[in-house]
């Protein structure tokens, strides 16, 4: 069994969500069942990239984390493309007999048994502005499997008042797990200069909404990557 991998990179720091600013070797699975409108890692997620992904065994990712880690035992974060399309059991088994923790990052549309085996499982279900439609269903079915994982949250993308109220909706669902908001990048280009005060003004907005309205259930963070390095591949 091989896995399809669009990139392996790091350390570098996690840039969003519940682990923001830890230090995180990232392993982006190639793949997706979505195409969201606004999608940051096209080549990751289009087929039309595939040529470009490697066919890599457990034992193999495996090495090159560790070689990157230098041997330290340091968060490995598993995203996408959508990761939960294949099977990251056993490279998961392969890092935690070494003392590594795993997140992965996954939409909650296709549930693994492996997500039991995470420290952080970050469910992000896609608000209208991607174009995608959230099956719920799915999505606590994704909740269930990882119900032993060390601990699972949400996260949303914000792009604008729809998507807001949306996060809301959500949120209602699922009261139980913390909640991460952030807003959104729609300059995704890797030849589009990204605008630093555009994404204050974003998450101005953001954070007022939330006030305005005394929501105080989320966490409402930047994109830090974004804010640092605009939107280079692999750092």
């Amino acid at each position: 069994m091989t896995l399809r991998i669009a990139e392996i990179f790091g350390p570098t720091i996690q840039g969003e969500g519940a682990l923001i600013g830890e230090p995180t070797v990232f392993v982006r699975a190639g793949g997706c069942d979505y195409r969201c409108a606004w999608c940051d890692s096209m080549h990751a997620v289009d087929s039309a990239f595939r040529r470009d992904w490697t066919r890599m065994s457990a034992g193999a990712v495996w090495e090159k984390v560790q070689d990157l880690a230098g041997g330290l035992p340091l968060t490995v974060s598993l995203s996408g493309g959508n990761p939960a399309i294949q099977d990251f059991g056993p490279l998961i088994a392969l890092g935690r007999a070494a003392g590594y923790r795993f997140a992965c990052e996954t939409q909650g549309s296709i549930a693994r048994p492996w997500f039991a085996e995470l420290d952080t499982l970050v469910l992000s279900p896609k608000p209208p502005s991607s174009g995608e439609t959230v099956d719920w269903d799915a999505f606590a079915a994704c909740r269930e499997a990882g119900r032993r994982a060390l601990r699972t949250v949400m996260k949303i993308v914000i792009f604008d008042r729809t998507d807001y109220e949306w996060a809301k909706r959500a949120h209602a669902r699922h009261p139980d797990l913390p909640l991460y908001l952030q807003p959104g990048n729609p300059d995704v280009d890797l030849d589009t200069p990204v605008d630093p005060q555009a994404l204050a003004d974003r998450l101005g907005w953001l954070t007022q909404a939330a006030m305005d309205d005394r929501w105080f259930a989320p966490r409402i963070l930047p994109q830090l990557h974004v804010l640092i390095w605009g939107n280079k591949r692999g750092v």
